[in-house]
């Protein structure tokens, strides 16, 4: 397990460009946080890092974007999945089937779907306003 302590949306975009150079065809990102806490500003840095040159954004009201890449990059929001049927209509398993690199934001929502193998990433808010705690759990 590993902590990181980033002081402004910038610095956690920074880190996550850096994480990303390390990631593999199939992973899942699987994120944990309230609202806010930086989830799609670390994705926003993935993108970067793999060298896919989008506008990332949260993907709340589409549920999922693919910002494409190689490996390409799905960005999910859970948020408002309930049952398997929701998650089936997403899409999850066939992207993770096509070798994507998954960010899957409110994971909590879908805790017993998540492979073994997933890296969890969970961010918390810091001491300052700004400041996020960054936890990783499963990195390879």
């Amino acid at each position: 397990m590993r902590e990181v302590i980033t002081h402004s949306v910038a610095e956690t975009e920074t880190f996550a460009e850096e994480f990303a150079k390390d990631l593999k065809p199939g992973t899942v990102l699987a994120f944990f946080g309230g609202m806010g806490m930086g989830k799609t500003a670390f994705t926003r840095g993935l993108a970067r890092g793999l060298g896919i040159n989008a506008g990332v954004q949260s993907p709340t009201f589409a549920i999922v974007n693919d910002y494409g890449g190689n490996p390409p990059l799905a960005h999910f929001d859970m948020y408002r999945i309930e049952s398997w049927e929701d998650l089936y209509t997403t899409g999850f398993f066939d992207y993770q089937d096509q070798g994507y690199i998954l960010a899957v934001e409110w994971s909590e929502n879908i805790e017993n779907a998540l492979p073994e193998n997933a890296i969890r990433i969970t961010i918390a808010q810091g001491e300052g306003e700004n400041d996020r705690i960054i936890t990783i759990d499963g990195e390879e």
